[in-house]
């Protein structure tokens, strides 16, 4: 047990370490007088309707959970319960990545006498059919700034050229594709119970089950829809507060989802609320719509330090408030 909670320790210590550096490293070199006066010279009120689509998301998040907690266990999850769970677990992830997950199922469990097993399973379904909407999401953005997808693959390499010379050894190519498949299989079926490849079987085994199980809920259309709704929001929540900050606001609706997808990415690296990481995709991507440097990671530390302070105070208004409500405890039979 001691040597667990030291490799957690160092775990966390590291990914701290990490984001802090990134954050570091991004905005050594901007004087704070910069980030003062693009506050100051920022409409709050676009600032402050962004915020209100975020507690929006939260919500919607949190009525999508309520649809996948189906157990005959314990009683029955409310929307208002599931939102301050949810918050609470956002706020564990300010501190420690992934264990958020967590938190909010054990404050279910205390609450609503809901098993951890079985809520942390409904978590999974939640964070695998998250991930499948990213990718789409990703590929929307595609379609929608082909143009400049080509460009930054082009500064990376020249797809023209590339090009020719697949044509040109096609018969090689086919080859050596379907080689790489067979060996991929080879290695699935030879060391399926070793270490990554165990752990990307079990991963592919939970997003299939998870859409199983989507499948038998009473109402799955209401989750997908609730799904969709969800990006939705992430897109709206991005897109007003770009209209509020003065180096934005002239993007484009496709400029804005292609910083909301980079900064979704940013967020599920394995450090801390997504610090650094967020900052540097999304400062990147606005660099190649023609957004300054400075602007870029100013515009980043906004959007995030907002993001931050919100959740920082509905999550300990939720912990106070799920803290002050007594244990679940089982009905005596009579």
């Amino acid at each position: 047990m001691v040597n667990k909670n030291i490799k957690q320790f160092i775990q966390v210590a590291v990914s701290l370490g990490i984001a802090i550096w990134i954050f570091w490293f991004l905005y050594k070199d901007i004087a704070l007088e910069s980030l003062i006066d693009q506050i100051k010279s920022s409409s709050w009120a676009w600032i402050l309707v962004s915020l209100s689509i975020s507690m929006l998301g939260y919500l919607v998040r949190s009525w999508r959970w309520t649809l996948l907690i189906e157990s005959g266990e314990g009683e029955e999850v409310t929307v208002t319960r599931s939102y301050h769970a949810v918050m609470i677990g956002n706020l564990v992830n300010m501190l420690i990545p992934r264990a958020g997950e967590v938190a909010r199922c054990g404050v279910l469990t205390r609450t609503n006498g809901i098993s951890v097993g079985y809520l942390f399973g409904t978590v999974i379904v939640e964070r695998s059919i998250d991930l499948l909407c990213l990718i789409a999401t990703i590929f929307l953005a595609f379609i929608v700034e082909k143009d400049l997808f080509v460009s930054l693959s082009n500064q990376l390499v020249d797809l023209e050229s590339l090009g020719k010379i697949l044509i040109s050894n096609l018969p090689l190519v086919l080859g050596a594709i379907a080689t790489f498949i067979l060996l991929v299989l080879f290695l699935f079926r030879r060391f399926r119970d070793h270490g990554i490849i165990n752990k990307l079987q079990h991963f592919f085994r939970e997003i299939i089950s998870g859409l199983k199980r989507i499948g038998k809920l009473s109402t799955p259309t209401a989750f997908w829809l609730s799904s969709v709704l969800l990006w939705v929001i992430y897109f709206m929540t991005m897109y007003t507060i770009s209209l509020g900050i003065t180096s934005t606001a002239n993007l484009s609706s496709g400029e804005v989802l292609l910083v909301m997808v980079m900064g979704s990415i940013g967020m599920v690296a394995p450090v801390q609320g997504g610090i650094g990481t967020f900052h540097a995709l999304v400062a990147f991507i606005l660099l190649q719509l023609g957004i300054s440097e400075v602007d870029g990671k100013i515009f980043a530390a906004i959007i995030h330090g907002t993001q931050v302070i919100l959740i920082l105070v509905a999550g300990i208004v939720s912990w106070l408030i799920m803290m002050k409500l007594p244990s679940h405890t089982e009905p005596k039979e009579a």
